[in-house]
C-alpha cells in the first residue's frame, strides 16, 4: 500500500511540474524548431487531392469542379459582363468568385467591416499544367497504316518524357445548339486514345535525344489494316470541323459530348496521362501524379479559402482574403486568362468600388496589401546534389518553400521572407528556403507580373516538386496537406502579422 501511494505522489508532482511549466511565458524564436508533422489528417489530403487531379484532367475541368466547390460553400458568382456595383452591397460582404474563359478563376471573402485600408490577403497560383494541343488542323496522312494526330506542345512537352505514356484526351467543345453557341466539357479518361512510341536502343543513335517534336513525337491513335472507314453522312459532312480533323476523331468527341458530329464548331482539346496518381515509397512519404506543376498549389490554396470562409465571421470581421486562379503561365501569362490579363487586380478594384462608400484610394489599398506567388518549386533530389545551392535544399512533407532569386525572377525580398517566417511560427509551419546556384538558369512565377501590375509586396513561395516539367511529377505525402495548412494560416493571421512591420 505504502509503494502504491509513493506512486501515486510522484505522479502527482509531475503533473504539477508540467502544470507550471506549461503555464511559464515561452520565448519566441523567428522560425520555430525542426520538426516531422506525422498527423494522418495531412495525408488525407492528398488523397483527396489525387482524386481531384484524376477526375479533373484539363484546366477547363479543373475550373468547373472549383466553381462547384464554390458554390456549394456558399459563395456566389460574379459575371465580368454584370455591373457589380449593382449585384453587392455597400457595408456588407460576403462570398463571391467570378470565372474568365472557363480557365481563370477568382473566389474572395470580404468581412462586413472591411475598408481600403484593409488591403487584401491574395493567393495568386497557375492552374495550367504542361501538356500537347490539339492543332486547330489535326488531321494527318497514315504511314504504312498507322493513324496519326496532329499536336502542339504547350510549353516544353512532347519530349522523351512523354514517350511510352498513355495519353487520354479531354477538355472543351464548343457546339451549335440552334442559333446560340455552347460548351461541354468532355474526357476520355480512363481509356486512353494515343501514345508517343520511343524507337528501341537498339537503333544507336536515332534512339537518343533530341527528338524532333514535329516528326519524331508525334501520337498514335490507331492502326488500320486497308479496311475502308464508314463513310461520312450527308450531314457530317456539312460540319465546319470536316476534313480538319479525321472523321474518327470527330465521331470519338461528338460520342463523349453526346452530340452528332454535325453540331461540333470548334475543340480545345489536350492530351494528358490517363494513370492515377498514387501514395508511394515504402513507408508512404511521396505522392505521385501528374499534373502537379501547378494543379498542386492551385488545390491548396482554394481547399484553405474555403476552409478559412467555412469559420469566418463575416459581420465581425475586416478582412479581405482572396484566390487567383491562372492560366497560360506555362506560356509566358500574356493572354486574358493569364496573370497579365489582371484578374486578381480587377477583381480587388471592382469589389472595392461596390462595397465601399465614397472614393477608393487604390494605391494605400494596394500598399496595405500582400500577396503569395503560389507555385511548385525545386524538391532536393538526392542524385543530383550537386546542381543544389548548400543550404537551399527543400525535403519532402517539411513545409511550403520560398523562392528567392536576386535577379527578381522570384520577387520575395527580406520583408517577404520576414513575414513568411514569422506567419510560420505563428502557425506551428517551418518554412524552407529555394535559391538557384550562380551557374544555373532560374525559372519564372507570375509574381513578378502581379506585384507590379499592383504595387502590393508579393512573395513567391509553393510546395516544392521532383521532377518538374516531367509528364509525372514527386512531391510529399504531406505536402498538400502542409501547403493547406500554411495557406490557411495565411488568411487567418496575415493582417496583424503585416501590421507589425508599420511603414517597412
Amino acid at each position: 500500500m505504502s509503494d502504491q501511494r509513493a506512486i501515486i505522489d510522484h505522479l502527482t508532482k509531475t503533473l504539477e511540474l508540467l502544470s507550471v511549466e506549461k503555464s511559464q511565458p515561452q520565448q519566441q524564436k523567428s522560425v520555430p524548431e525542426p520538426r516531422r508533422v506525422d498527423t494522418q489528417d495531412l495525408v488525407e489530403y492528398s488523397h483527396s487531392y489525387i482524386d481531384f487531379t484524376y477526375d479533373n484532367p484539363t484546366i477547363y475541368h479543373l475550373t468547373a469542379s472549383l466553381s462547384q466547390k464554390l458554390e456549394k460553400a456558399g459563395f456566389t458568382y460574379l459575371s465580368e459582363k454584370e455591373n457589380w456595383q449593382d449585384k453587392l452591397t455597400k457595408g456588407q460582404g460576403g462570398k463571391f468568385y467570378t470565372v474568365r474563359n472557363g480557365t481563370n478563376l477568382s473566389a474572395f471573402v470580404v468581412g462586413d467591416k472591411w475598408d481600403q485600408y484593409k488591403g487584401v490577403g491574395a493567393i495568386g497560383a497557375h492552374a495550367d499544367s504542361l501538356t500537347a494541343k490539339l492543332k486547330p488542323l489535326s488531321k494527318k496522312k497514315s504511314v504504312e497504316g498507322y493513324e496519326l494526330l496532329g499536336v502542339a506542345p504547350y510549353g516544353g512537352t512532347l519530349n522523351d518524357l512523354w514517350f511510352d505514356r498513355d495519353l487520354g484526351i479531354g477538355g472543351r467543345v464548343l457546339y451549335k445548339d440552334g442559333d446560340q453557341f455552347k460548351s461541354k466539357l468532355i474526357s476520355s479518361a480512363p481509356h486512353p486514345i494515343a501514345r508517343i512510341p520511343s524507337l528501341a536502343p537498339h537503333f544507336g543513335a536515332p534512339a537518343l535525344p533530341p527528338f524532333d517534336k514535329e516528326t519524331q513525337a508525334v501520337p498514335v491513335v490507331g492502326f488500320s489494316q486497308g479496311e475502308e472507314e464508314e463513310a461520312a453522312t450527308e450531314q457530317e459532312k456539312g460540319s465546319v470541323l470536316f476534313g480538319k480533323h479525321s472523321l474518327q476523331l470527330l465521331r470519338y468527341v461528338a460520342q463523349l459530348a453526346g452530340l452528332d458530329v454535325a453540331q461540333l464548331v470548334q475543340l480545345d482539346l489536350d492530351l494528358f496521362d490517363v494513370q492515377k496518381g498514387t501514395i508511394g515509397g515504402i513507408k508512404n512519404d511521396f505522392l505521385f501524379a501528374p499534373r502537379i506543376d501547378d494543379r498542386i498549389c492551385s488545390y491548396a490554396s482554394l481547399i484553405a479559402l474555403l476552409e478559412y470562409a467555412a469559420n469566418v465571421d463575416l459581420a465581425n470581421s475586416d478582412t479581405f482574403a482572396l484566390v487567383a486562379l491562372f492560366d497560360n503561365e506555362e506560356i509566358g501569362s500574356l493572354s486574358r486568362q493569364g496573370a497579365i490579363g489582371g484578374l486578381l487586380k480587377t477583381t480587388v478594384e471592382r469589389s472595392a468600388r461596390a462595397f465601399h462608400e465614397g472614393p477608393v484610394d487604390f494605391h494605400s489599398l494596394w500598399a496595405n496589401s500582400i500577396i503569395l506567388s503560389a507555385d511548385v518549386n525545386h524538391l532536393f533530389n538526392p542524385n543530383f546534389a550537386e546542381v543544389y545551392l548548400e543550404n537551399h535544399r527543400p525535403k519532402p512533407n517539411v513545409g511550403v518553400t520560398l523562392s528567392i532569386d536576386t535577379n527578381q525572377h522570384m520577387v520575395t525580398d527580406v520583408i517577404g521572407t520576414t513575414f513568411a517566417e514569422e506567419l510560420g511560427r505563428i502557425n506551428g509551419d517551418r518554412v524552407q528556403y529555394f535559391h538557384i546556384k550562380n551557374n544555373s538558369r532560374s525559372g519564372g512565377t507570375i509574381g513578378p507580373y502581379i506585384a507590379s501590375q499592383t504595387g502590393a509586396r508579393t512573395i513567391d513561395l509553393g510546395i516544392p516538386q521532383l521532377s518538374m516539367h516531367s509528364i509525372r511529377a514527386t512531391t510529399g505525402s504531406k505536402d498538400v496537406g502542409l501547403g493547406v495548412k500554411f495557406f490557411r494560416g495565411f488568411f487567418k493571421n496575415w493582417r496583424p502579422v503585416l501590421d507589425r512591420f508599420g511603414d517597412l
